[in-house]
């Protein structure tokens, strides 16, 4: 099994092929946005599809971990080129209906999940080819994570990150502190000491190279904020309080809007124009003038 990584430097993600003879899957791919523009482009995207046709890849499913709030998902261009399903955790229906609220999104935004190809849930098995792929419920991050278990790796999103950065935060919409405790203890760590980890981000610490590989076993040991000896209240509390003083993801709600949809970009309006929605005050209260409610 060939494991092939693809970073993108602007939102610390990485994307992963995997393959194994000529089946393939894709996990998390990114579409590029300028955030100061507007302006959307495929160029990580497209190094993803080149990838695959060099190598005459079929490519059986497009994997996305969660709903993601710091990047656009690049799902809907490469299931156009490779004809893949979306796949997600069915527990997205539960992040759908909460952002539909939050961000007063069309009556008609479905919160079924029937925008993506298939849902799955804890158990499941996804048969690519030659690749079997387990699904891992691990919520915490969001409450629609899932980690993907692939011969002897696992694929964990935003739950797991190398050792030397911790885990993945919890403050969002319906996010748990305990849940991820568990996600990680419960079912991960119970993963055989030399599983590989991907991990979904890499944001290099101290100004370290770039890393997105480690095991279970290093990961058990060494993790800053989660070793297998770690107690659950001490790990909820250092990641509450942890959480109270990180700042919004930069594209918060330019992500989660799109990605809700199976990475769809909004309709045209009358004048062909895509927008999004962008909200004032909604993590902080403020009056007409803009001063922060007390």
């Amino acid at each position: 099994m060939d494991v092939k990584a693809f970073y993108h430097p602007p939102t610390f993600t990485i994307t992963y092929v995997v393959s194994n003879g000529s089946d393939a899957v894709v996990i998390d791919p990114v579409l590029d946005y300028d955030p100061h523009s507007g302006n959307t482009d495929t160029t990580s995207v497209e190094a993803v599809r080149a990838f695959l046709e060099a190598r005459s890849l079929d490519t059986h499913f497009i994997l996305e971990t969660h709903a993601h709030a710091d990047h656009l998902s690049g799902s809907q261009f490469l299931r156009r080129v490779t004809e893949a399903p979306i796949v997600i955790c069915h527990r997205i229906t539960e992040v759908q209906s909460g952002f539909k609220e939050l961000l007063s999104l069309e009556e008609s935004f479905p919160v079924d999940g029937s925008q993506f190809d298939r849902l799955v849930q804890e158990g499941d098995r996804l048969e690519a080819g030659s690749l079997d792929i387990g699904v891992l419920e691990t919520p915490g991050h969001t409450p629609a994570c899932v980690s993907y278990v692939i011969g002897d790796a696992v694929f964990t999103g935003d739950a797991l990150f190398m050792p030397d950065f911790g885990t993945g935060r919890c403050d969002f919409p319906k996010g748990s502190a305990e849940a991820l405790y568990r996600s990680i203890q419960d079912k991960l760590y119970t993963l055989p000491d030399t599983t590989r980890v991907f991990v979904g981000h890499d944001y290099q610490p101290n100004g370290r190279a770039l890393a997105y590989e480690t095991t279970i076993g290093e990961s058990k040991a060494k993790n800053i904020q989660l070793t297998a000896e770690t107690e659950a209240e001490g790990f909820v509390a250092m990641r509450q309080g942890r959480d109270s003083g990180l700042p919004a993801p930069k594209l918060l709600f330019q992500s989660v809007q799109v990605n809700i949809d199976a990475g769809r970009l909004p309709k045209e309006d009358a004048r062909g124009h895509r927008q999004l929605r962008m909200p004032l005050n909604l993590l902080r209260s403020a009056d007409e003038f803009g001063r922060p409610n007390k």
